[in-house]
Parts: structure tokens; C-alpha cells; sequence
């Protein structure tokens, strides 16, 4: 039986004050959801004081994104022995990562190797374009995507991950895809690929979430459908109502 995982991922929004001001807002709500594992994703500078305030609660903490190298000469960017003492996933491969920072599968995948060689559990992004849906490319897109971050890993190590699917025009639109279109590339796709390459018991466990314009109005009928086992969740995980959103996922 696969946990449900929602993961809010803040973007860059809140300030370090701003983000423990909003944990302490929604953090009892979020703390008595059941059935669920909850986790936020607040920018960098944020991080250590979310964790902090979320300590002795079953929220988790992630970044939303990181190096795949120990230390060196990277300006800018964060090691995964940073993230260790404070967080338990990390965001990898996002849409927007891709699209304005040059991200490549190739950098994706050495990222979730590092990012599981420290324990980090990797929440690996994974999606198509507006153009490539109506093109009928999707399958061919996303199983690339989902082959190319998984090459060279165990089934162990597939298993320690979670998968978000995100199709790209459904991103902060307020369009969402329909439950029967998520759950077709979910499962038809994301999860037939993990089962391609590494076998149906493998594709059986890892858990593969849905994003792209997610509320608290429509979680439970995405979650209705027995190939998404979560949400990755942009705007909403900003505002209170996303305990309602976590409650309801439940």
C-alpha cells in the first residue's frame, strides 16, 4: 500500500520571518491529517528556520533543489551535505529548473544519485509541454524523462523516490488536467516506464504524484484515482487552506 505524499512547493515566495510566521499558522492543521506524509519546500535562505519550526511534528521539509557535487567551484549553488541536516526530500528535474536554468536529464539524474547517496528521498519532476501534448507526444516525452532520470539506479534506489508528474501547461494556468488524463499518464506512462526498466514490483511501490494547478477543491477526486498517490502543489501550499487541501488527499 503506497503512503499519499502532498509536497508544497513555495517557489520563491516568503521570506525565512514569513515562513515560520505561515508554519505556525498551518502547522497543527497539517500536524493532525492522517493517512498522509506532508511535506514543504520553502525557498533556500528559509529552510533551516522552517525545520526549526516544524521540529516534533510529522511535517517534512525539502529543498528545491541542489548540486550533485560534495563542494567546489559552483557559485550559487547548494551541496547535498547542506541540505542533510535539515531536510528529508528534495525537489529535482522541475519544469522551471529545466526552462530557465538550462537543466538537463543527464544533470537530473546525477542529482538523484547523490541526493539518495545522503539519504535525501529525490522528488523527481517529470513532464510534457502544451505544444507536445497536442502534438500526441506526451508518452514518448515523459517515458524519455523517466528513463533518463532512473538510468543506472537499483530497484532499491528507484524505490526510495517519489515521481511527480507536472504537465507543463497545467503549471500555475489554474488549468488542470482531467482525472482520467493524469491517471493515463500516471500510470500508463510514469509507472509502465519504472516497470519497462526495472519491473512491476518496482513500479508497484514507488509513489508518483500529480501537479499542476491543485487545490483543495479538486485533491479528492485526483486522489480517487489508484495511480496518483499525491500532490506536488504550487500556488496552494501557500495559503492556510492547504491544510484543507492535505486533509482532503487523505
Amino acid at each position: 500500500m503506497r503512503t499519499p505524499i502532498i509536497a508544497g512547493n513555495w517557489k520563491m515566495n516568503k521570506t525565512a520571518v514569513e515562513a515560520v510566521a505561515f508554519i505556525e499558522q498551518i502547522r497543527d492543521g497539517l500536524n493532525a491529517v492522517t493517512g498522509v506524509d506532508i511535506v514543504v519546500c520553502p525557498p533556500a535562505l528559509a529552510i533551516p528556520a522552517v525545520a526549526e519550526a516544524v521540529k516534533d511534528s510529522k511535517i517534512g521539509v525539502g529543498a528545491q533543489n541542489m548540486y550533485f557535487a560534495e563542494s567546489g567551484a559552483y557559485t550559487g549553488e547548494l551541496a547535498p551535505n547542506m541540505l542533510t541536516p535539515f531536510c528529508q526530500y528534495v525537489i529535482l528535474g522541475h519544469s522551471e529548473r529545466r526552462a530557465y536554468f538550462g537543466e538537463t536529464d543527464e544533470g537530473v539524474n546525477k542529482k538523484i544519485k547523490a541526493a539518495l547517496a545522503h539519504g535525501l528521498t529525490p522528488m523527481v519532476c517529470v513532464g510534457e509541454s502544451l505544444e507536445q501534448n497536442e502534438a500526441g507526444e506526451t508518452h514518448s516525452f515523459v517515458s524519455g524523462q523517466v528513463k533518463a532520470a532512473f538510468e543506472g539506479l537499483t530497484a532499491e534506489q528507484a524505490i526510495a523516490c517519489v515521481i511527480a508528474y507536472e504537465p507543463i501547461w497545467a503549471i500555475g494556468t489554474g488549468r488542470t488536467a482531467t482525472v482520467e488524463q493524469a491517471g493515463a499518464i500516471i500510470g500508463g506512462t510514469v509507472r509502465a516506464t519504472i516497470a519497462e526498466i526495472l519491473g512491476d514490483d518496482v513500479a508497484q511501490e514507488i509513489r508518483i504524484q500529480y501537479g499542476g494547478s491543485v487545490t483543495e477543491k479538486n485533491i479528492a477526486e485526483l486522489m480517487a484515482h489508484p495511480d496518483i498517490d499525491g500532490a506536488l502543489v504550487g500556488g496552494a501550499s501557500l495559503k492556510p487552506s492547504f491544510v484543507e487541501l492535505a486533509a482532503n488527499a487523505g
